[in-house]
């Protein structure tokens, strides 16, 4: 049973969501948000103490089950590490070019420096999604599917591989967000790269 503070929280949660789509980040303050809820600013500031920090809350609420569907795809049990890495990034690169995931990003890239929203929306996802993937690798590790390394490393690198293509695209806003079919390529082309890094090494006396 959800308690009075929790209702009022996802009530916020609720017309800050309809908001920022109405209106967008910029046009939206919290004077806005306040009137449309009714009561007073300083309740909103007792649950979030800034717009950035309400805003990437309102677009995680959107997109978890999203990412809990992208960390579905690591099972514990999967055998075929290629298809569970391809599916993986696949999903991955969808929910992290989805419009309102990519709209948090540069946000965090705008906003980073001068407020806690960044700390906020590693715990909330990138923490979570390391840990998950550090696990599945290093029971991939284990049974010797991949080389052995630091699994956060392999993490790392992973991604790194994944968003390659269409970092500098991110960063410097050059060109339309791609479209499917682009993010599923360059998802395949990040895990096969991954993959031929982390090949485990031939047994020994092996022919090359």
């Amino acid at each position: 049973m959800r308690t009075k503070t929790e209702e009022k929280r996802q009530a916020i949660l609720d017309v800050a969501a309809a908001t920022f789509g109405e209106l967008g980040f910029e046009r939206t303050s919290m004077s806005e948000i306040c009137a449309r809820l009714g009561g007073s600013k300083a309740t909103i500031y007792n649950y979030f103490p800034s717009k950035e920090a309400l805003f990437v809350e309102v677009m995680f609420q959107a997109s978890e089950a999203d990412f809990q569907n992208t960390m579905l795809a690591l099972q514990a049990d999967s055998q075929d590490l290629p298809a569970a890495l391809r599916t993986f990034g696949r999903r991955f690169l969808a929910l992290l070019y989805a419009p309102e995931v990519t709209a948090v990003r540069r946000l965090l890239v705008a906003e980073g420096e001068r407020s806690q929203v960044g700390a906020r929306c590693y715990d909330q996802g990138p923490r979570r999604g390391h840990a998950l993937i550090s696990g599945f690798l290093q029971q991939a590790m284990d049974r010797g599917a991949l080389r052995s390394a630091p699994a956060e490393l392999a993490t790392r690198h992973l991604l790194a591989l994944l968003e390659a293509e269409l970092l500098e695209r991110f960063l410097f806003q050059h060109l339309p967000l791609p479209a499917p079919a682009e993010l599923d390529a360059c998802a395949d082309r990040g895990v096969e790269a991954f993959l031929h890094l982390y090949a485990p090494a031939a047994p020994a006396g092996a022919q090359r």
